[in-house]
């Protein structure tokens, strides 16, 4: 294979798994490192190998629910034109990925230590059910929001070999914004769902109250975030930085209505991707003072 065609392949498989969005949770993972460098100086090969693990554990279950979903993607005019329905990929294609992710992160866990290596599998089992919880609960966007929240706890474990309070509230944090965002995303096919019996919260309840759960949600990630504030007993240069995500988070609400769902995208891939990079770049700032000011 040419160089040209491996370029090709890779954007496919990338475009497959919507490798951009890594962006959501990935910096909450490492928040989670940073957080945990005070006592435990992580090595930079535990950064590279929890990097990996996430990555690999992510396109795993974003390749399962590309193959389990490919019936119902094709259906959905707008997922219609995704590589497994549109033919781009075939199952077999997908299947060999995500047998091969799965590997790798399995492979990334043990490279971390011996309990990483044990929880790599119940974790992986949670993250590929996610694709089939559509299809009974509609809750399913609190499940999705529990699996991709396991990241900062699992780097945290990965660093210090334990857990504790402060890296749980961060964890409730994404479980919260994930789950809140992924309401409004789903927004999108309220009628497709109800069409073909499956299972989301706007097709539930409709549209407008899954807006304010999703507005509940995301008021929890706040809340969580400053309880993180006080019990890890941070420095207040992180607290600006919440109150930016706070008004961020808002902003996103006020780009939706139920009447109004054009602006979805924008608010999904825009501000999602701007409120974890602001988590990092406090929780890296936040750090740095403190090395400053007791060093």
């Amino acid at each position: 294979m040419n160089i040209k065609a491996m370029k090709k392949t890779i954007t496919i498989y990338g475009r497959m798994i919507k490798f951009s969005h890594t962006i959501f949770a990935l910096p909450f993972a490492m928040s989670a490192v940073v957080m945990a460098w005070r006592d435990h100086p992580p090595g930079t090969w535990d950064i590279i190998w929890i990097v990996t693990a996430m990555v690999a554990a992510r396109s795993a279950a974003m390749g399962f629910n590309r193959i389990i979903d490919a019936d119902i993607d094709a259906a959905n005019p707008r997922t219609a034109m995704r590589e497994i329905p549109l033919g781009v990929l075939s199952t077999r294609d997908a299947a060999l990925f995500v047998a091969g992710s799965s590997a790798l992160f399995i492979f990334a866990a043990a490279m971390l230590g011996t309990l990483c290596f044990i929880l790599s599998f119940p974790v992986l089992f949670l993250l590929l059910f996610y694709s089939l919880t559509k299809r009974f609960t509609p809750y399913c966007h609190i499940y999705l929001g529990f699996v991709i929240s396991l990241a900062p706890a699992g780097a945290w474990i990965a660093v210090t070999g334990t857990l504790s309070w402060s890296v749980i509230f961060l964890t409730l944090a994404l479980m919260t914004y994930i789950a809140g965002f992924d309401i409004l995303y789903s927004c999108q096919d309220t009628e497709f769902d109800q069409d073909k019996g499956l299972f989301s919260l706007p097709a539930a309840i409709g549209v407008t109250r899954a807006m304010i759960v999703s507005s509940l949600l995301h008021l929890a990630t706040f809340i969580f975030l400053v309880i993180m504030h006080f019990t890890f007993n941070m420095h207040p240069v992180f607290l600006p930085f919440t109150a930016i995500i706070g008004g961020l988070l808002v902003a996103e609400h006020r780009m939706v209505s139920p009447n109004n769902l054009e602006k979805i995208d924008m608010a999904f891939f825009h501000i999602n991707s701007l409120i974890s990079i602001v988590l990092f770049t406090g929780i890296l700032t936040e750090a740095f003072v403190t090395a400053m000011t007791t060093g």
